[in-house]
């Protein structure tokens, strides 16, 4: 991590990634990189549907690939790139038949490095193969829900899910909310752990910094009205006033608190539920 000389509050607490000596100082591909409009928390009609979002400094789409489905063709790392869209590092996959591809690299990965994607593939980091062939106690990430749907889970920075267990066409994963559930074991998943885990360690250090990255201030609950929130209204500065903790709408948010639907479509997948509160 980098640490700033205390010439102001901000950069007092402040600190960033050293990308100098994690990435490979490689441009972007110009075929794999385009514009496009920001909807900053907007539905198609234009409607603030998450708040807090909005601003922040312009950014280029990078086209990574989360389908893996170029299978037994070997592929060679031809970069490590920042991504302004995700906290990952990724890489230009040249495949061996010479097309390109961004993917999420694995930790500890290096220009020239391979790996390859297929149901023979050594268990080596960046490797890809079915979760039936991955052994237990190996960490994964890039995982699929169902096979051929491509990667949807296990992908930010620094994290990895782990094979607890193979059982009647299920593949057990430990998930990184400490949530353990099923997973078709057809699906596929990526061999290692996720690639720049410093990320969480970095102190934003002030204000202004959240805005770059597109985050709009939070104003509290308990600094509000009564008509705005739950927690709002009281003389002075004041408790909620309630037993458990409610949202802007009334719902269960945090502490503690279970917020996840009783009759979710997921349920019957989940073994063990993800301890809340702090870990």
């Amino acid at each position: 991590m980098r640490t700033y000389k205390p010439t102001s509050p901000a950069s007092r607490q402040r600190t960033s990634i050293e990308f100098r000596k994690l990435l490979s100082g490689h441009k972007p591909l110009k075929a794999l990189k385009s514009g496009g409009k920001r909807d900053a928390g907007r539905n198609s009609y234009g409607r603030i549907t998450m708040r807090h979002r909005g601003g922040g400094h312009k950014k280029l789409f990078r086209a990574v690939d989360f389908s893996f489905n170029k299978k037994d063709i070997p592929a060679k790392i031809g970069s490590i790139e920042y991504d302004p869209m995700r906290s990952a590092f990724i890489g230009l996959a040249v495949y061996r038949d010479g097309e390109k591809r961004y993917v999420i690299l694995p930790k500890n990965v290096k220009v020239g490095d391979t790996f390859i994607v297929s149901e023979k593939a050594p268990i080596t980091p960046g490797n890809r193969l079915p979760m039936k062939n991955i052994p237990v106690g190996t960490f994964v990430y890039a995982v699929e829900l169902k096979p051929g749907a491509g990667a949807t889970l296990v992908r930010s920075a620094g994290n990895f899910a782990e094979v607890v267990a193979q059982d009647s066409g299920y593949t057990h994963l430990k998930m990184p909310s400490t949530e353990i559930r099923k997973v078709i074991d057809s699906a596929w998943a990526s061999v290692g752990e996720v690639s720049n885990d410093e990320h969480r360690l970095v102190n934003i250090g002030k204000a202004g910094r959240s805005r770059w990255m597109g985050i709009r201030p939070t104003v509290r609950g308990t600094a509000m009205n009564p008509v705005d929130h739950p927690h709002g209204g009281g003389e002075g500065k004041q408790g909620r006033g309630l037993r458990r903790a409610k949202t802007m709408w009334g719902r269960p948010s945090g502490k503690g608190q279970k917020t996840r639907r009783p009759k979710k479509y997921s349920n019957v997948f989940i073994l063990s539920r993800r301890k809340v509160g702090k870990k």
